[in-house]
This record gives structure tokens, C-alpha cells and sequence, in this order.
């Protein structure tokens, strides 16, 4: 992680963490943590999605969310409680407003504690629109409903090859 800090500050003026408001559990807003893969965001600027961001995005910053080395800092985030090692993962509360209003049973996502990994990112990848982040919501309805240690085992292999293979990856 040190290794990943001094490479970012380098290569990009700006903290070497990214640190972001975020909805979990009970819709109670935390702030999540991760290394920055991008150049700093203009202050005032809108929320969008990664994938409207590409430009941003560094060359450490290509390398680092490909093996998702840009979200170990969310592991000080397991430890302070406000998200689970495995779970829906969570969304800014700009996005989580508006999808409320546009995909029914949205709010039930966050009947758990939020993941650094989960379901629907290791079958379906990343979501960057209303109607593939409805297809999200369906994976994360089932990874609650079918919550169980082999589901998590499961998640924990998917979650490897993907770190390996880059699937998802945005």
C-alpha cells in the first residue's frame, strides 16, 4: 500500500487517497476510502460515473483499478464498521437518490452492510447507467436473500480471478 501511495503522489499532484461520501447500511452516509487513480476532480463539479471519467484517469491509476489494488484502503473501512468485507457495494448519494426514484426496491440494498466486493460485481461487473445498475440490483437482491458463508466462499474465489483477469474492471 506504501508502494502504491509514493507511485501516485508521483506521477500526479494530490493526496494519494481518494476519499468519498458514500451510502451503507440503513442509508447511513460514510466516507469510504481508496487509493486516487485519477486527477483531482474540480471542485463543484457534478457526480458521474467512472466510465464518463476515462480522461482522468492516470497511468498508475489504468494499473491499479485493473487488479483493484485502488481499493485496499476500504479495509480501514471494514475495520470501522461501515462495510463488510462482502456486500452490495456502495453508491454516492446522488446516485442512490436518483435510482430510488427510477428502479423499484432499490432502498433493499442497503438492508446489509456494503462490500468491498460482492455478487454482483464478480458475475456482472461494473454498472454505469440506470439500466445496467437494474441489473445490479437484481444480483444484490439475491447475494441478501441467498446470504450464506458458501455464497461469501464463492464471492471470495470470483473475486480472485477477477483480480487476476481485470474482468469489470472501468
Amino acid at each position: 500500500m506504501a508502494i502504491t501511495a509514493i507511485l501516485i503522489k508521483l506521477e500526479n499532484p494530490g493526496p494519494a487517497m481518494f476519499i468519498q461520501e458514500r451510502v451503507g447500511q440503513g442509508g447511513k452516509v460514510f466516507r469510504i476510502y481508496k487509493f486516487r487513480s485519477m486527477t483531482v476532480k474540480e471542485a463543484g463539479a457534478e457526480d458521474k460515473f467512472a466510465t464518463q471519467e476515462q480522461a482522468r484517469v492516470t497511468k498508475v491509476g489504468k494499473i491499479i483499478r485493473k487488479v483493484r489494488i485502488d481499493e485496499l484502503p476500504q479495509f480501514f473501512n471494514v475495520l470501522k464498521g461501515d462495510m463488510s468485507l462482502i456486500g452490495p457495494r456502495p453508491e454516492q448519494d446522488s446516485f442512490v437518490k436518483q435510482f430510488e426514484q427510477e428502479i423499484p426496491f432499490y432502498g433493499y440494498r442497503h438492508m446489509v452492510k456494503p462490500g468491498i466486493t460482492g455478487w454482483a460485481q464478480v458475475v456482472q461487473g461494473y454498472a454505469d447507467d440506470t439500466e445496467s445498475t437494474t441489473e445490479k440490483l437484481a444480483f444484490d437482491l439475491y447475494y441478501i436473500k441467498n446470504l450464506s458463508f458458501w455464497l461469501d466462499v464463492n464471492i471470495v474465489f470470483k473475486t480472485i480471478r477477477t483480480m487476476l483477469t481485470g474482468f469489470g474492471a472501468k
